[in-house]
């Protein structure tokens, strides 16, 4: 290892606690270097909750989705008690991923390898041609279940054995969103997609106001410009603002019946670090699962999920063809960012006010607070 991500500690010790009246935009190396992003992966990721999707990807039992958490292969899969777990999708055999498939439905799993098969709940059925030994007991014998948590329809895995208690950290931001009742919203889109830039990039973009209007001019601004947007205050593990609409929403327009008017017309940005940013809509929202793929590359799970059954095909589409093309700008964009971090040439420059870019801020200081000492 290099002796620059000791610097970088150095400067995230620099900047912790700072104001957002004097925060500046991180040094290049945060976003270039791959031995701080593999810092990254190891006191961020692997310490953490990863969002792997939504509970409505596996409504039945024997449902399930393949996922990567912290390049840890997990099967995430609803099992015959209705109970959703996130499976260690690795053979206990020799070794090999049980399922590669994306998605699917199936009440036992079968190892291509051998035939090694175990069932929803990942307890070994049966082991062809192997007789039990002293080192080997097959009532003893399951797939690793990883800790497990559904939080307003958002389901989350870690690697660590112990991770933080989400639902009491996220006290504070359920309170704020509870009205849209987003846990009763049903994913109509989802893809996953690899994007060359590191994953604060666009965590970054997704989770700031200030380049609304400019970016998205014939996009985002008409809805949602960057002059309406309010930060608010961040939680040991949440971060997040506001934007309002540029015309009013009607009340029998959209949205739960819980949501006021002042609600009803705002969109609530909100993120779950360190890899979860989520919009919400009373009508629709959108959120991204981000991981990185290196220092310059993101693995990105997005989705979409829609409020009520009343929902045409075209209507549906027409949602998701305005989240392409507003993602397709922003990737744009995140390209030629990405070249510039690589520049000797890059100052950091300073944030914009709080309404605009204080959820940067709020994630420097996430990262400062977990990261400017060496992990014990």
């Amino acid at each position: 290892m290099t002796l620059q991500p000791e610097i970088m500690r150095k400067h995230l010790q620099s900047i912790l606690g700072q104001t957002q009246d004097d925060a500046m935009a991180l040094p290049g190396a945060f976003y270039t270097d791959p031995d701080w992003v593999a810092l990254e992966q190891d006191e961020l990721f692997t310490r953490h909750w990863i969002c792997c999707g939504r509970a409505e990807e596996i409504p039945k039992p024997g449902d399930y989705f393949t996922f990567e958490a912290a390049e840890e292969p997990l099967l995430i899969m609803r099992g015959d008690d209705g109970n959703p777990r996130a499976l260690a999708n690795v053979c206990r055999h020799r070794g090999t991923t049980l399922v590669e498939k994306e998605r699917g439905q199936t009440r036992r799993l079968v190892c291509p390898y051998h035939h090694w098969s175990y069932d929803t709940s990942g307890k070994l059925l049966f082991a062809p041609g192997i007789e039990e030994s002293g080192k080997f007991r097959a009532e003893e014998c399951r797939l690793p279940a990883l800790p497990m948590v559904e939080w307003m329809g958002f389901l989350f895995v870690s690697i660590s054995d112990s991770p933080p208690d989400l639902p009491s950290l996220l006290a504070p931001l359920t309170r704020r969103i509870q009205n849209y009742h987003i846990e009763e919203m049903r994913l109509r889109f989802v893809e996953n997609e690899v994007w060359d830039t590191n994953w604060k990039c666009l965590f970054e973009n997704f989770m700031e106001g200030y380049h609304l209007s400019p970016l998205h001019r014939s996009t985002l601004h008409k809805v949602n410009p960057s002059r309406l947007c309010r930060h608010f205050p961040p939680g040991e593990l949440h971060l997040g603002y506001s934007v309002g609409f540029t015309s009013r929403v009607d009340k029998t327009q959209a949205g739960h019946p819980d949501l006021d008017e002042d609600e009803r017309n705002t969109c609530v940005m909100f993120a779950v670090p360190p890899g979860l940013v989520v919009g919400i809509g009373s009508d629709y929202s959108s959120f991204l699962s981000l991981q990185p793929d290196g220092a310059e590359r993101v693995k990105v799970k997005m989705g979409l999920y829609f409020f009520g059954d009343d929902w045409s095909s075209p209507s549906v589409d027409e949602a998701v063809q305005l989240f392409k093309d507003t993602m397709a700008e922003d990737k744009s964009v995140l390209l030629r960012v990405q070249k510039g971090l690589r520049s000797r040439h890059y100052q950091p420059g300073p944030l914009a006010p709080r309404d605009l870019e204080g959820t940067c801020h709020d994630l420097h200081q996430f990262i400062a607070r977990h990261m400017a000492s060496p992990a014990e």
